[in-house]
């Protein structure tokens, strides 16, 4: 039975969102629990857009975080396609964008991160797209099924590889993540890709040059176009309809539908109407916290991808836009709300499925920050583990490619800081585990 002695509201219905509610019963808090969230579906988890529901291996209802009816047996107070739009601290209330004011003890703030948009002519034709929102994979599934008409089983025969000639072209700007992934689903559906970066291999930013390529060799197989070195100006169409996209090289590429996967913007404007401290946006922006994910005021707490929290392993504040955080920074901060003892000091860990191409990457190691990389396995056969050291042997970060059951493992090594002769953790013989202090 819940009481109405405290009320927390949570502001955003995604994983964080979800997942904070669920932690603060299961925690057995009996006040009001109040979910807002500006979609009008119930709270879903993002990494299928982009892989099996995207794929169509999925189907829409498996995205969802929980059943609809268990909301209301958690007595978890839902508003659904209700935006937040103001924020006041003083008072303690959030306004709803019917007007609705509700009175909080203690707020957390979970509103994600959104695409950042492509600032040139053109983006406002019939075929440009983000991905982001279930509704956006929904519609991008339906285009990609369209742009690749031709029948898979038929692409080595003749008339296969005449179709494969009228089949619909998709450019992609950026190669990161979300780009990489909806690429490798185009091409499963047989639609052509050429993807435009302005870095010299995909994911440089995170991977650095030395995996970047593996992952340009891998599309470059599966028939995957790259423009490095160049971003789009325009977006030419007629009709409404896109007919191509140009670069600042010069350069046209004809195109039939266009997907911008150049980042994600953490959706700040609640926090900063509010006056809380936010981190700029050369330093990954976001709103600032403690290692309990308490924003500069004490009532208000923020997790997912728009929380930018000092991290009390790693030394330094993070902005992390993955999954992981999401399904555990958000029950963190519901138990720090109750308030419980939280040090929230996750290894920042991700994942990708790409073709035959399964990895997931623990750490954290931007350029500039490592020494040198080390490969335990087969990197031509893409069956392997890479490890970035630091200058005094530290694991940074791990990378495990089509080798499974080593995650762990790789986390407790970067854990321990322990220094690692780099010839011991090259041999495969040696067994990882037996690397621990």
């Amino acid at each position: 039975m819940v009481d109405a002695h405290q009320t927390f509201v949570i502001v955003g219905g995604g994983l964080a969102g979800a997942k904070a509610a669920e932690t603060l019963r299961s925690e057995g808090f009996t006040g009001r629990v109040i979910l807002i969230c500006d979609e009008r579906d119930h709270p879903y988890e993002r990494p299928p857009l982009s892989k099996g529901y995207l794929l169509g291996k999925e189907e829409r209802d498996s995205v969802f975080i929980h059943e609809p009816a268990w909301y209301a047996k958690a007595q978890i107070e839902l508003h659904l396609g209700q935006p937040a739009v103001h924020l006041d601290p003083t008072a303690k209330t959030v306004r709803l964008g019917d007007g609705t004011l509700i009175v909080y003890d203690k707020l957390l703030l979970a509103t994600g991160a959104e695409p950042r948009r492509l600032d040139i002519p053109g983006t406002g034709l019939a075929g440009v797209h983000h991905l982001r929102r279930l509704a956006h994979a929904e519609r991008l599934r339906g285009v990609l099924a369209s742009l690749g008409r031709q029948n898979s089983a038929a692409a080595d025969t003749e008339e296969g590889r005449r179709q494969a000639q009228r089949n619909g072209r998709l450019v992609i700007a950026g190669a990161g993540w979300i780009g990489l992934e909806v690429a490798a689903a185009a091409r499963s559906y047989g639609a052509e890709v050429t993807i435009i970066q302005p870095a010299p291999t995909p994911l440089h930013g995170v991977l650095g040059p030395e995996l970047g390529g593996l992952f340009a060799d891998l599309h470059r197989d599966h028939g995957v176009r790259f423009h490095f070195g160049a971003r789009l100006t325009e977006i030419v169409g007629q009709d409404g309809m896109v007919l191509a996209v140009r670069t600042d090289d010069g350069e046209e590429h004809p195109a039939h539908d266009v997907l911008a996967a150049i980042g994600a913007a953490p959706r700040t404007a609640l926090a900063e109407q509010a006056g809380l401290d936010l981190v700029d946006r050369s330093a990954g922006g976001g709103i600032a916290v403690d290692a309990a994910l308490r924003t500069s005021d004490p009532y208000i707490y923020a997790a997912g991808d728009v929380a930018a929290a000092d991290h009390p392993l790693l030394d330094t504040r993070l902005r992390v836009e993955h999954w992981a955080n999401a399904l555990n920074s958000g029950p963190a901060a519901a138990r720090a709300m109750l308030g419980q003892d939280v040090s929230y000091d996750r290894i920042p860990y991700f994942f990708s499925d790409q073709y035959d191409l399964g990895m997931e990457y623990s750490g954290y190691a931007p350029p500039g920050s490592y020494a040198q990389v080390v490969y335990r396995g087969d990197v031509a056969r893409r069956e392997f583990i890479a490890f970035w050291l630091a200058a005094d042997g530290r694991l940074l970060a791990g990378m495990n490619v089509n080798v499974w059951d080593v995650a762990d493992t790789v986390q407790r090594l970067i854990r321990s800081g322990h220094p690692l002769d780099p010839h011991v953790l090259a041999d495969p013989d040696v067994p990882l585990a037996s690397l621990l202090p």
